[in-house]
């Protein structure tokens, strides 16, 4: 009698969410979900307010879903928010990329990823 888990017995089963195999089957864009734009545009509502940030767009692909910032509307983004859910069990699947195209953050939670943007606090000689 085989306990393993898996169909060959070597207890390697992959679990994938149903909502994930339904957007690859019918190739539906990724997309950020309410709680994820909440905690994003939270973000951008204080750099705004900064006056660091002026402009954003958000593009849903077919694997990755971006929020791009943007200091003046014809610029390249400064940085992008992005999702990629095939990433999820290997790097994590938020992180955030410079102008540069160099990744500053990544990891499987947005709230701490976005942790790149605080200010942090410096000591200062006189």
């Amino acid at each position: 009698m085989d306990h393993g888990g898996g169909e060959d017995g070597d207890g390697s089963a992959i679990l994938v969410p149903l909502s994930e195999f339904r957007r690859e089957r019918m190739d539906i864009p990724v997309t950020f979900d309410r709680r994820e734009l909440d905690t994003i545009l939270r973000l951008y509502g204080r750099m705004v307010a900064a006056g660091e940030w002026r402009d954003y767009a958000i593009d849903h692909l077919r694997e990755q879903a971006l929020f791009s910032v943007y200091r003046r509307t014809s610029e390249v983004p400064l940085f992008q928010i992005v999702k990629t859910p095939k990433l999820r069990t290997r790097q994590g699947m938020y992180s955030v990329i410079a102008a540069s195209g160099a990744i500053l953050k990544r990891g499987p939670e947005l709230a701490r990823v976005l942790t790149v943007f605080d200010k942090t606090l410096r000591l200062v000689k006189a």
